[in-house]
């Protein structure tokens, strides 16, 4: 069978999706190849689910550390409760809704592995070895995301370890789990199996958890793993894996630990592998180097969004890069000029300056644009402002004793905001208003007339202007 249409997307998680149903919108046509779960990666083994195992930990934690509502907590989490919630959020791993969500946007959907075959050209491979061609008029979108990689360590791929798939898909928790990587996936599953009744030991090689942030948001993810039980170990490298019996045993530079599972949470590599790179000069199982209207460079005909360009793997950014890219291939399809200037509507420029994150430990950390590391990095005069949340009114009404901060840096030469960090339980809810700050480059006197109501923890934005003029 062949097939034409203008646009052909590769991978219908929610990255593809957005991709096909902005050019729909923009009067195109557009196919998705989908070899797994329409909905993809978020759906089913990530955002979602993760969050979910999450929530009844944090909602417990909420109540607690309020007193008069503290009294009434007179039990503990649920686990097979928590568990149904989760699978709830996945659709019990059924993409049903999903594959009519396409359906009614007027997008037509192929099941199967598809892979380039030359220029403007996908195959897909079914179930049943049927192959169909796909010829793109305009353009193709390789939006096969990214897979959590394993590191070369002796016997760690021969010992089955969970990846983050298995980690938030697990119908029970394991008695004792052992937890490779101090990153958010890392962070945020020792939490939840540790809350659900695993006995978590969490291992970094590096100094510090959450190393990519501020390193105030580490410090008091660190704390708090601890305090709620998880044995955390920094600067401990693992250097080789087996099983004894029904145990995991990991060599370790200072030990052995054994437990009945193992988590690699050390990163992701993209899914290129087997997408037919090759057949358009590109190296196979390699990051798509794209400029910033997410086009490959050097093949104008071909676009690579989300997770596969290693540019921000987090679901948001995925959209947020299939919006403009959507709307560059649209604009050239219509033979107009497109441009990659900061801000415009065809670039992705907040994959730079203004992504937003929010790690779902307790506490959460939210967080948007440069850190202090960064900024110094970059060459940026700028200055550090901090102040503890829990000195803001709206704080110590939401939970006794509430203890965070806040990290802004500005750019002491514009004065607008280069990115802000916040640190502590319920914080998640602050981070868009920094992140319209940021993207807006809002200037400081500006923000002044933004006056935050009293008394919500929004008032921490007066604290740090504050803070700033001294």
């Amino acid at each position: 069978m062949e097939n034409t249409y203008d646009v052909v997307v590769l991978g219908a998680g929610s990255t593809g999706e957005n991709v096909a149903d902005i050019v729909v919108r923009g009067g195109l046509t557009a196919a998705l190849v989908e070899a797994e779960l329409v909905g993809g990666e978020c759906s089913y083994w990530a955002c979602m689910p993760s969050k979910a195992l999450l929530r009844g930990t944090e909602a417990l934690a909420a109540a607690r550390a309020v007193d008069g509502a503290r009294q009434a907590v007179t039990g503990e989490q649920d686990v097979a409760a928590t568990l149904a919630r989760r699978d709830s959020f996945t659709h019990h791993w059924d993409d049903s809704s999903q594959a009519q969500w396409v359906d009614r946007s007027g997008i037509a959907l192929f099941r199967g592995t598809g892979r380039l075959d030359g220029e403007r050209t996908v195959v897909v491979t079914g179930d049943g070895g049927t192959r169909t061609r796909l010829t793109a008029r305009h353009a193709v979108a390789v939006c096969t995301g990214s897979e959590a990689a394993v590191p070369p360590v002796d016997g760690l791929a021969d010992v089955a370890p969970w990846t983050p798939r298995e980690a938030t898909s697990a119908k029970e928790a394991p008695g004792r789990l052992l937890v490779v990587g101090g990153g958010y996936v890392g962070c945020e599953m020792a939490m939840a199996w540790q809350a659900l009744g695993s006995q978590v030991t969490l291992l970094q090689r590096g100094d510090r958890l959450l190393d990519d942030m501020e390193p105030e948001a580490g410090d008091a993810v660190t704390a708090a793993l601890r305090e709620r039980g998880v044995d955390v170990r920094l600067g401990t490298d693992v250097t080789a894996a087996r099983r004894d019996g029904d145990e995991l045993v990991l060599r370790c530079t200072n030990g052995e630990l054994r437990g009945d599972e193992v988590l690699v949470a050390v990163g992701r590599r993209a899914r290129t592998r087997d997408a037919g790179l090759d057949t358009v000069g590109l190296e196979p199982g390699e990051y798509l180097d794209v400029d910033d209207s997410l086009q490959v460079r050097g093949v104008p005909w071909l676009y690579g969004i989300g997770d596969v360009n290693g540019r921000r793997q987090l679901t948001h950014m995925g959209k947020y890069q299939a919006r403009q890219a959507g709307a560059a291939i649209v604009a050239r399809a219509r033979g107009e000029r497109v441009s990659t200037a900061d801000w415009s509507p065809t670039a992705a420029t907040a994959d730079r300056l203004a992504t937003p994150s929010v790690v779902f430990t307790d506490p959460q950390v939210a967080s948007v644009g440069l850190t202090r590391a960064r900024a110094a990095e970059a060459g940026v005069p700028h200055r550090v402002v901090e102040y503890p949340l829990g000195n803001v009114a709206g704080a110590s009404l939401h939970a006794d004793g509430y203890t965070g901060t806040a990290v802004a840096v500005v750019d002491t030469e514009r004065e607008v905001l280069l990115g802000v960090t916040f640190v502590g339980p319920g914080v998640a809810e602050l981070l868009h208003g920094a992140t319209v700050a940021v993207a807006g480059e809002v200037p400081i006197a500006r923000l002044w007339h933004a006056v935050p109501a009293y008394p919500t923890m929004s008032e921490i934005w007066l604290r740090l202007l504050e803070t700033w003029r001294g």
